[in-house]
């Protein structure tokens, strides 16, 4: 029912979509989870990453490929790490093989391993759901398959998106893909389905240098929202006015 339900409104709102209908006009569907309100407005969940402590080892996009069914060869992954490269001439490289699953070799420009004594400075940022106050993603979705919880974090439901791609354009960060599998929008969602649990997200449960941390910024005594009200944090891309909730110690002014 839910696969037949899919193709019909794929088929109804790409015609919609041909004739620049906007999208207000066809908001006409929300998922069950929204109508309930699902989430405890008590809890704002929050991720902090420290810069400083990440190795690249990968081990934190691994556990999340293996914990949220995303294919371990597929070249999608709901987190990433990236590596940046400065060299004295001050030219900045940046790849994330695999979203940096296998870790890191020698970096390369052109095919040529880059001299280690050219190298200014190099380090790792680890990348996810931002899980905006302000989400971009959500206002965007014409059927209400994207939607935010009450404690923040944006989720997907899988029966009611229609792979029109348009949150994937939204996004400033990068964070969303087409699943290979279900063919439809998949995310981070900072491991809901373990945090509402009392369990830690996976990536943070496999980081083995304590780089990655999550917590409720609405508990003052909470280590993640002490660190985020104490200590220099930065976001990415705050000027796009989405507020993201992911907040990093050690933020180099090289990373995009």
């Amino acid at each position: 029912m839910a696969s037949t339900r899919r193709k019909f409104l794929q088929g109804s709102v790409a015609g919609i979509i041909a004739a620049s209908v906007p999208l207000s006009a066809f908001r006409f569907l929300r998922p069950a989870q929204v109508q309930a309100g699902i989430g405890d407005a008590a809890t704002r969940w929050v991720f902090l990453v420290d810069t400083y402590k990440c190795v690249g080892c990968g081990l934190c996009v691994a556990a999340c490929k293996q914990e949220n069914e995303v294919p371990y060869a597929a070249p999608v992954t709901r987190t990433w790490v990236e590596r940046y490269v400065v060299t004295e001439e001050g030219k900045t490289h940046i790849d994330s093989p695999q979203g940096g699953r296998d870790g890191f070799v020698s970096p390369r420009i052109d095919g040529q391993v880059i001299d280690s004594s050219s190298i200014s400075k190099a380090f790792f940022v680890p990348k996810l759901c931002n899980q905006c106050d302000n989400p971009a993603c959500v206002q965007v979705c014409p059927v209400g398959a994207t939607y935010q919880t009450r404690d923040g974090v944006v989720l997907v439901d899988r029966s009611w998106c229609i792979g029109c791609g348009y949150c994937i354009m939204a996004c400033p960060y990068g964070v969303r893909f087409f699943h290979p599998q279900h063919r439809v929008v998949d995310k981070c969602t900072f491991c809901y389905h373990r945090i509402t649990k009392g369990l830690t997200a996976a990536c943070v449960q496999a980081c083995p240098f304590g780089a990655r941390r999550i917590g409720n910024l609405k508990d003052p005594s909470d280590p993640v929202t002490r660190a985020i009200m104490t200590e220099r944090v930065a976001v990415l891309k705050d000027e796009y006015g989405t507020k993201p909730q992911v907040f990093y110690l050690g933020l180099d002014t090289e990373v995009r």
